[in-house]
């Protein structure tokens, strides 16, 4: 391998590096890569992940979690995993340790049950990320801190809520929904100098990471726009997974992918355009473990030095996406939940299930939770009885504030309604707004089919928290003998509720949708079927870095017949599919194998 030099991003590098980009871009890949190079240089390195579904520990090989870990074999670097429940957990014993010996244990009880919401879990996971930013004494023993964030739509939340805390505090927010949280003020100096360091170019840099994809692409000018709003002007583009042209262009797949990417890169937005942008080669296989990790800036060879030792790829069984549709319409009206990791296709897969549905006839409901998503472009089409929607967090915030306002402050008096309205600008009414608005998608599945893409796993988790917590409330507040149901109960319903994971034929995806079914089955949620997206195996190529990568897939999808006998490989196609007509074909009818169930 010939050696290049550091990225542009890693030049001169200041105090704090954030990485963010859509899902499965490789955020997590470029940031550990980072870490390692700077560390290798004689840097003291402390990598943080954001991500309530955070894989950096599978990355190294080790358990992280919310300990500074010290990387083996690699001099200066350390990672922290922000936890959500383990933040949780001390966030909450910090306010109630103090109270044990002075309250009634029920009143602790009904202050645990306060604290046990995925308001608070935000809070918790939000308060170690600021002392991180903003406690010089927290990493002072470090030369650089580099956070690998969740996928783009929750790190924007992030990163705006130092600001939105910020000002709701310094207007005298009461932030009632906390409860016990009201105590929230004494962090405010805290927030406020979050807010300076963010937007001080000699400490932050942005690193805004995409595939050489026009979604991927787009979503980061969106990013970049909405985070130089705040402040954040320091901005590097990275464009990770690119096909090298030693691949080649006799195999036909690979020729497409190199079309498509060259497409997508020559129409990069103009504003990514004045920034500093790098390059990363795609590599033959997944990047496990330091060693691998010390490739992901290296140049492949110029000519054809890949073409020795190239591996046999069998034939995979047959397993088409068309045949869960037939099961589904078996089964009658539905909620259909496509959930997994970020980027592994949720998106196009819950698009291809709707269509096809909605071209059999039936009236269906596509819409998404993630607010990354953007299933408009993903259809760019019409198709009779489907509708679209998204739940967006700021407008199914407003439409919440403004029915507490009409219903509640109709009984208040002027100065009642002035400390409502104050009260519903804390940022946690957002969280309140989504669930309801998630629990009204899930009601209409009850006549028709309803398709819901999901937000990343970590932050699905904190969706259906909510909507457990919603349960507990209910269960206690209902007279003895009267029938109900709530939205938990719908989703534990098999009949009702029909959960697909979505994955990659990679490591870390497949941990993490197993990891993801484990924490459904404790929540009393089946998953119906799993799908593995973008196959290569399945697409048969010939180039030879195309054929190294599809030989390391075969074991994972080995892995996923493991976990459900319903399951259904798609091979990557040449185009993106995008369009009805793509997204019809993704999921048309095709002869099956023995086996492939």
């Amino acid at each position: 391998m010939t050696t290049k030099p550091l990225p542009k991003f890693l030049k001169d590098p200041p105090r704090f590096l954030f990485f963010t980009g859509k899902g499965g871009v490789g955020k997590t890949s470029i940031a550990c890569a980072a870490a390692v190079a700077l560390a290798r240089v004689g840097r003291r390195v402390l990598l943080v992940s954001t991500d309530p579904a955070s894989n950096i520990g599978q990355v190294f090989g080790l358990s992280i979690g919310n300990n500074r870990t010290a990387i083996p074999h690699i001099d200066g670097l350390f990672a922290l995993e922000i936890d959500p429940e383990q933040a949780v957990e001390s966030y909450r014993e910090r306010i109630l340790g103090p109270l044990r010996d002075v309250l009634e244990a029920n009143e602790i009880s009904s202050m645990t049950e306060q604290l046990s919401g995925s308001c608070t879990t935000e809070i918790a996971s939000f308060n170690e990320f600021t002392t991180l930013l903003a406690d010089d004494t927290a990493t002072a023993t470090f030369d650089h801190v580099l956070f690998d964030t969740a996928p783009t739509g929750h790190t924007i939340r992030l990163l705006q809520l130092p600001g939105s805390w910020s000002e709701f505090l310094t207007a005298g927010g009461d932030a009632s929904c906390l409860g016990p949280l009201s105590g929230l003020d004494k962090h405010k100096d805290l927030y406020s100098a979050a807010v300076r360091a963010l937007a001080d170019p000699n400490r932050t840099r942005l690193v805004l990471v995409a595939r050489p994809a026009r979604s991927a692409l787009s979503e980061i000018d969106r990013t970049r726009a909405e985070l130089a709003s705040i402040g954040m002007t320091t901005q590097y583009v990275v464009v990770n997974g690119v096909l090298p042209v030693s691949t080649g262009t006799v195999d036909t797949l690979a020729a497409a992918v190199h079309r498509r990417e060259r497409a997508a890169l020559d129409h990069l937005p103009s504003a990514l355009r004045s920034l500093p942008l790098d390059l990363i080669e795609l590599k033959a296989t997944n990047l496990i473990g330091v060693e691998a990790l010390t490739t992901l800036f290296e140049t492949a060879p110029p000519s054809g030095g890949m073409a020795s030792a190239v591996p046999t790829v069998p034939a995979i069984a047959d397993a088409p996406l068309a045949a869960l549709i037939d099961d589904i319409v078996r089964d009658g009206h539905c909620l259909i939940m496509c959930m997994g990791k970020g980027g592994v296709g949720k998106t196009t897969v819950a698009a291809a299930v709707a269509v096809a549905l909605a071209e059999r006839g039936h009236d269906v409901h596509l819409t998404t939770t993630d607010p990354a998503a953007n299933l408009t472009e993903t259809l760019d089409g019409t198709v009779d009885h489907l509708q679209v929607s998204r739940i967006d967090p700021a407008r199914a915030s407003r439409a919440y504030r403004d029915r507490v306002m009409t219903v509640k402050g109709a009984t208040l008096d002027e100065a009642g309604r002035a400390a409502l309205a104050e009260d519903l600008r804390s940022p946690c009414t957002d969280e309140i707004a989504v669930f309801q608005a998630f629990s009204h998608v899930i009601a209409q599945s009850r006549h028709k089919y309803v398709v819901v893409d999901t937000a990343p796993t970590g932050h699905t988790l904190l969706l259906l928290d909510a909507t457990g917590s919603y349960h507990r409330d209910i269960t206690r507040q209902m007279v003895p003998g009267v029938r109900f149901i709530t939205p938990l109960m719908r989703l534990q319903d098999p009949t009702q509720t029909k959960v697909l994971l979505v994955t990659l034929a990679e490591t870390t995806p497949v941990l993490e949708a197993a990891e993801l079914q484990a924490d459904l089955e404790r929540a009393g949620i089946q998953t119906w079927a799993w799908v593995v997206d973008n196959s290569l195996a399945a697409a048969n190529p010939t180039a030879p870095l195309l054929r190294r990568r599809a030989a390391t897939e075969l074991e994972h999808i080995r892995d996923v017949t493991t976990h459900s006998r319903r399951y259904a490989v798609i091979p990557m196609l040449p185009e993106e599919p995008v369009g009805i007509p793509a997204l019809t074909a993704l999921a048309r009818p095709a002869k099956r194998t023995a086996g492939a169930r």
